[in-house]
């Protein structure tokens, strides 16, 4: 995840940015950078590549002076960590500055309308393509505010932004589109200040506004402006947070889980970010290294894990075998060094850990280590045990997380296993150049997805609601969505102490049909892929039986509204990817029924967040 900064008002805005940008260093960065105006509205830029020392170093050489100012620290999305591809990034005529979170999607076919326009761009990134967009309105006589407006209708994805102009060197302009890059306006006395997570600002201000999803603010040193993307005024609320520093890591929020579930947006941003080479068709994971002919010498691949990482294996062996035609057996961690497996140095072992510390995950890594298994890691925790010990890991990049019912661990590694597949297709040759570049771009639409599912949590709540009185629940879907019915029945166990089972479709009628009456809800993931049809006919018996049917399903998607008592309807993603997805309305539910009910989403009873001991 990236961090954004700004800063308007009376003293000088670097070292206000500079020790911003230092509060949120947690999130994860590769390169940092700092622009200011000075006194005769020019516009200075200062970027650099490693830790944010480096910028410091770098702007104590070159200060800066000014009090009107923004800062990032940047995890690559397109491009190599390098100077050039840092934000801020300024427009070719040098009269606008920008800092982004978020994938523009469609960068492609933008930067080639702008090319050849004749504008020339200076770094690899899609972010460059906004501020371009921007400047070209500029220079076509619009004010900042309606040249940010007129360029982000241009684009597709989920984004948070923060620019600045030479012409206007008194304000800023922010927007939110989308759940991703969360922003924040921090209201001071006589001063403001904005940035995407609440640390970077609390030594400031306790008073803030959250930008909504579709929210642009004019911000300037004693006002601003709140407004709809199309231009509608929107009252601003202002809302004082805590000093106390739980209070304030949960924001807006009055809960972890639900913040977290709302990050997923961003955790997937930065988990896609600096691994994908579009136009060349590469997938890059430079901490889990593997040569070509190692990577054709596996004959197999086991994944260990617990709990939804178990649930999150069971979905990524649909991706890897998809992709790299390499079998993958998906086994328990708490189970695995007892079934004596049949591994060899033929052999990969995945461990998949939120925490890297979970014991039973740990212990199957060291079987695997006594048994010749090459050992990889997709873990969450840096420095943890599980990434120490591995011979290659890939970071979730999800953020800290905190509520004990995992979430954006669930989506951020399902991600990982995707990247994974196809860097194992690519070096094992199951995939062309072509292919993969297809398959990688199906990722970047992952945040605008999510976003959209995001945006419904108010009828899922309602629906929650009316949900909540039933004690039992069955959970049903097919092929890669299986293991979606048995994490969404795992948050609702977890979290509100309601029974719920998740099965394969296929399955009911092999006995836990028996089970269904008018008590008895049924959860079915009936989207449209190959097994749509099937699904329908297990709807169709359920609801036989009296049970009451709440159908996950494809916006306009007419069939299954006709037959389930409720409908929660998702985008149509791709089929290996539906799970990111469709897993978020269920975590949603089980959030809303939990609350209903007054329950401590954060910690339930009975469960720790890292299981340690065996």
């Amino acid at each position: 995840m990236c961090g954004i900064v700004g800063y308007v008002g009376p003293q000088e805005a670097t070292p206000i940015i500079l020790n911003g940008l230092m509060r949120l260093e947690y999130r994860g960065y590769d390169s940092a950078g700092i622009a200011v105006i000075d006194a005769q509205g020019a516009i200075h830029v200062r970027r650099s590549v490693g830790k944010l020392a480096e910028l410091e170093h770098l702007v104590a050489q070159q200060p800066l002076a000014g009090t009107v100012g923004i800062g990032h620290t940047r995890w690559a999305t397109h491009g190599v960590p390098a100077a050039r591809n840092a934000h801020p990034h300024v427009g070719m005529n040098g009269r606008v500055v920008l800092v982004h979170n978020g994938i523009v999607e469609n960068y492609l076919p933008l930067r080639a309308e702008l090319e050849a326009e004749g504008i020339q761009f200076a770094s690899e990134t899609d972010t460059e393509v906004i501020v371009q967009l921007v400047e070209r309105y500029l220079e076509s006589g619009c004010s900042l505010e309606t040249a940010v407006r007129r360029a982000l209708g241009h684009l597709t994805g989920a984004h948070g932004v923060v620019l600045m102009t030479g012409d206007e060197p008194d304000r800023l302009v922010a927007a939110r589109i989308g759940h991703a890059g969360g922003v924040t306006l921090g209201v001071g006395e006589g001063e403001m200040f904005i940035a995407s997570d609440l640390p970077a600002v609390l030594r400031h201000t306790r008073r803030m506004v959250f930008l909504e999803p579709g929210q642009m603010a004019v911000v300037e040193a004693d006002r601003y402006r709140v407004t709809t993307l199309a231009g509608e005024p929107v009252p601003a609320e202002e809302q004082v947070v805590s000093w106390d520093p739980v209070s304030a890591a949960k924001g807006a929020y009055e809960r972890f889980m639900k913040k977290e579930i709302h990050e997923q947006v961003e955790a997937l941003t930065a988990t896609i970010g600096g691994r994908l080479d579009l136009e060349a068709g590469r997938v890059f994971l430079p901490t889990l290294p593997l040569t070509d002919d190692a990577a054709r010498d596996l004959t197999r691949l086991f994944t260990v894990a617990c709990g939804t990482s178990y649930y999150s294996g069971l979905a990524g062996k649909y991706m890897i075998e998809s992709l790299a035609r390499l079998p993958v057996e998906v086994a328990y961690g708490s189970e695995f060094r007892y079934t004596d497996p049949i591994i060899d140095r033929s052999t990969a072992l995945l461990a998949i850990t939120q925490s890297g510390e979970t014991v039973d995950t740990l212990v199957s890594m060291e079987e695997g280590r006594r048994r010749g298994a090459r050992l990889w890691s997709i873990v969450n925790a840096i420095g943890s045990q599980a990434m120490r010990i591995a011979d290659g890991y890939i970071g979730m990049q999800a953020g800290p997380e905190i509520g004990v019912a995992s979430t954006k661990a669930f989506t951020t590694s399902l991600a990982d296993q995707y990247l994974l597949a196809l860097y194992l297709a690519a070096k094992r040759g199951t995939l062309s150049a072509t292919e993969i570049r297809a398959r990688a771009n199906d990722l970047l639409a992952l945040p605008r997805l999510v976003s959209q599912v995001l945006a419904q949590d108010e009828t899922i709540r309602q629906l929650a609601i009316r949900l909540a009185r039933y004690r039992n629940f069955l959970y049903i879907g097919r092929g890669i969505n299986f293991p979606v019915a048995l994490e969404g029945a795992l948050k609702l166990k977890e979290i509100s102490y309601i029974h719920a089972e998740g099965y394969p479709a296929g399955e009911m009628k092999h006995g836990p049909i028996a089970l269904i009456d008018e008590q008895m809800p049924v959860v079915a993931i009936v989207t449209q892929d190959r097994v749509y049809e099937k699904m329908l006919s297990q709807v169709e018996q359920a609801k036989a039986r009296g049970g009451l049917v709440v159908a996950l399903a494809n916006e306009g998607d007419q069939t299954i509204a006709e037959k389930a008592d409720y409908v929660v309807t998702v985008p149509v993603a791709p089929p290996l990817l539906a799970p990111i997805v469709n897993v978020v309305p269920l975590q949603l539910l089980a959030y809303h029924m939990a609350t209903w009910l007054g329950l401590d989403v954060d910690q339930p009873r009975n469960l720790a967040k890292s299981v340690t001991v065996e």
